[in-house]
């Protein structure tokens, strides 16, 4: 809900469905500010986080020491409040036909349930003993699902986009591994790389007379 000493400022006018809709959507973790960048006072307000209120102080000389990350756009940058909850903000310039910078609008975003979500999804899957080896000793195609995601997660690539030299890579370590020792694993390194067999018996190929050259006095 808007709180404004005065409606009647056509910038509020203009821009109020703005700042209701973000509260809206956004609501109650996002507070919506409109300011005055020529009195630098605040115009209106939603969902106000504190104890701010239109005609207060807006101190929006911060604005002059962020770098824009886009035209009339800053942010977004991070701001705490007294309580010490964490706010993403960002900042927009809103401008006149003839360029004057009219208004200026600031979204501050709570991130604590954000912040708390992420906690506790990230202790829920959280692994909290080392993995148990000899559980996985003789189980060869959750060896290969292990050794192929985990070099997955170390390049940042998703599987698809592997190149050659990566699949190399993980072909050697499956290989330092044993994993083609088992009668039935191509199939499942195919599988497990996305690849043809043809392809996976190509690579091997490679792989084999590279080392074979190493090998070579």
């Amino acid at each position: 809900m808007e709180t404004a000493e005065e409606s009647t400022d056509h910038r509020i006018q203009m821009w109020a469905p703005v700042g209701q809709a973000v509260a809206l959507l956004l609501g109650p973790y996002a507070e919506v500010v409109l300011h005055d960048p020529d009195t630098d006072r605040i115009l209106a307000i939603w969902n106000p986080m504190g104890s701010r209120s239109p005609g207060d102080p807006s101190l929006l000389g911060e604005l002059d020491r962020l770098d824009p990350s886009a035209r009339d756009v800053f942010g977004p940058y991070e701001k705490l409040l007294a309580d010490g909850r964490r706010l993403s903000s960002v900042s927009a310039v809103l401008r006149e036909p003839d360029g004057k910078a009219a208004a200026v609008l600031c979204v501050n975003l709570d991130r604590t349930p954000l912040e708390q979500a992420a906690a506790v999804l990230s202790a829920f899957g959280a692994p909290q003993t080392p993995r148990p080896e000899p559980l996985f000793e003789q189980d060869w195609n959750e060896r290969v699902q292990h050794i192929v995601g985990a070099y997955v997660r170390e390049c940042g690539r998703p599987i698809e986009r592997l190149t050659r030299s990566d699949r190399l890579a993980v072909l050697a370590r499956l290989d330092g591994a044993k994993v083609f020792a088992v009668r039935r694993a191509t199939p499942v390194v195919a599988a497990a790389l996305r690849v043809s067999r043809s392809t996976l018996y190509g690579l091997l190929a490679e792989l084999r007379a590279s080392s074979t050259k190493g090998n070579t006095p």
